[in-house]
């Protein structure tokens, strides 16, 4: 079975403005399920398509299973067949040989910016880059499905 060993940080936004980036890819994201124990999520990018299956997550580490597909399907099941959608921006960050994945929330949660990274094991050692702040891995209100149905504008 997949597995998805992650960590969520937000971001320091003033050191994220200042910071020399890459080129980041627009996603298109939605659900077809969300409930506590399981996603089924579509991503879209302008090349790519995603079918993304993920189970209950515990500690820092949940199932997932994911498939590349068609961009056409990816967009065919996110026009017709997704119950919630976001999009994002997210850059590719190698800090230290680790793979920071960094989100920048568009439309109904602009404002919010995560930064991922994933794991071998959960006790895995890694250093954090000086644009890193707040853990937040484990609040749900931060997981992509969640900032769907209860986007960041609405946490005030």
């Amino acid at each position: 079975m997949g597995k998805e060993i992650e960590r969520k940080f937000l971001i320091d936004h003033q050191k994220w403005d200042n910071l020399g980036k890459p080129e980041g890819k627009l996603l298109r994201q939605g659900y077809l399920l969300t409930d506590k124990d399981k996603t089924i999520r579509v991503r879209a990018t302008e090349s790519k398509g995603f079918l993304t299956i993920k189970g209950q997550t515990i500690g820092a580490t949940r199932s997932e299973h994911e498939y590349e597909i068609p961009v056409a399907e990816a967009i065919e099941l996110l026009d017709n067949f997704s119950v919630s959608e976001l999009s994002k921006t997210r850059y590719e960050i190698t800090f230290n040989g680790k793979l920071w994945e960094v989100d920048v929330f568009l439309g109904d949660n602009k404002g919010l910016i995560v930064a991922e990274i994933e794991l071998e094991s959960e006790d895995e050692t890694f250093d954090l880059p000086d644009w890193v702040g707040v853990e937040v891995t484990g609040e749900e209100k931060y997981y992509n499905a969640n900032l769907t149905t209860r986007p960041f504008k609405r946490w005030a």
